[in-house]
C-alpha cells in the first residue's frame, strides 16, 4: 500500500517569519493520518530567518530526531542545557513534559533550513538527553546513510524506538532501493530535488509511505536528496501515546 503525500497537501503554519510545514497534522482528512506507520508522530520542515528565534513548550515526552539542512541553529531549553546545530548535523534528543525550549538561527545572512521528526514514546518519565553527529554529504552520496537506529549500526545515533533514519544524497540517474522486513514500513521525504517512485514522479517537499510492500525503489531524476524513516510496528505502550501537542 503506498500514501502519498504533496508538498501542497502539507499544513503550512507561520509564527512571526517561522513558516512549519507539517506532513502530519490532527486535522487531515480520514485515510491521510499517520496511523499506519509505527510510532512516528511528525515529521515537519522549518524555515527560520538569519538572526531570529523560535520558543516551544513540549507538552508530552517525545523522542525526536532534528536535521539541519543549511544554516546553524543554536537551541537552548528551560533546564539549562544548550547548545549548536551545524548544517550537516543530526541530533537525537529525548524531551520530558512541560520543557520550554527555544532554538535560534545563528547565522547572519542565511535562512535556516530543518527537518525535525518525532516518534511516540514506548514509555513514560524517560530522561532528557540527546546527542549529535555530522553526516558529511561524502558519506551519504548515493547511498541510504544510517543516521539513527536502535542499535547504532553504522555509527548512528542511538533511538530508543525501533526506527531506523537514513538519509541520502544522488546524483541523477542513480537508483535505490530499500528492503523493508516483513511487518515493517516506511516513509519517504524529499529534501529536495526529483524522483520518480514507481511510476510517479516526486518533487521538492512531496513524501510517500509504505505498508505492506517489500522495499521501497526510487530513481533520482535531479541532484536529490531524501530521508527515508523504517519503522517496527507500534509497541503495545506507545499505541495510545501521542506525539508533541503543539507544533515547533
Amino acid at each position: 500500500m503506498i500514501t502519498m503525500r504533496r508538498h501542497g497537501e502539507r499544513r503550512c503554519v507561520r509564527r512571526g517569519a517561522h513558516d512549519i510545514w507539517h506532513t502530519f497534522y490532527q486535522e487531515q482528512r480520514p485515510g491521510q493520518h499517520v496511523g499506519d506507520f509505527g510510532v512516528l508522530a511528525t515529521l515537519d520542515e522549518m524555515r527560520l530567518p538569519p538572526g531570529s528565534a523560535s520558543a516551544r513548550q513540549i507538552l508530552d515526552e517525545s523522542e525526536i530526531v532534528t536535521y539541519v539542512h543549511r544554516a546553524v541553529l543554536a537551541q537552548e531549553d528551560s533546564t539549562g542545557d544548550s547548545g549548536v546545530l551545524q548544517a550537516g548535523e543530526f541530533q537525537h534528543m529525548t524531551v520530558g513534559r512541560g520543557i520550554r525550549r527555544k532554538e535560534t538561527n545563528a547565522s547572519g545572512t542565511e535562512w535556516a533550513h530543518i527537518f525535525r521528526i518525532s516518534f511516540r514514546p514506548s514509555e513514560v518519565g524517560c530522561c532528557s538527553a540527546h546527542e549529535q553527529k555530522r553526516f558529511p554529504e561524502a558519506q551519504r552520496h548515493n547511498r541510504l546513510c544510517v543516521v539513527a537506529s536502535p542499535d547504532e549500526r553504522q555509527g548512528s545515533l542511538r533511538t530508543r524506538q525501533d526506527v531506523v533514519v537514513c538519509s541520502s544524497v544522488l546524483d541523477p540517474g542513480h537508483h535505490l532501493i530499500h528492503e523493508l522486513a516483513r511487518g515493517r514500513s516506511a516513509w519517504l521525504h524529499v529534501i529536495c530535488g526529483e524522483a520518480t517512485f514507481h511510476d510517479v514522479t516526486l518533487s521538492t517537499g512531496d513524501g510517500v509511505g509504505v505498508t505492506k510492500e517489500p522495499s521501497v525503489s526510487l530513481t533520482a531524476q535531479d541532484f536529490t536528496e531524501i530521508l527515508l524513516v523504517d519503522l517496527g510496528t507500534v509497541p503495545t505502550a506507545a499505541a495510545g501515546a501521542t506525539g508533541p501537542c503543539d507544533g515547533p
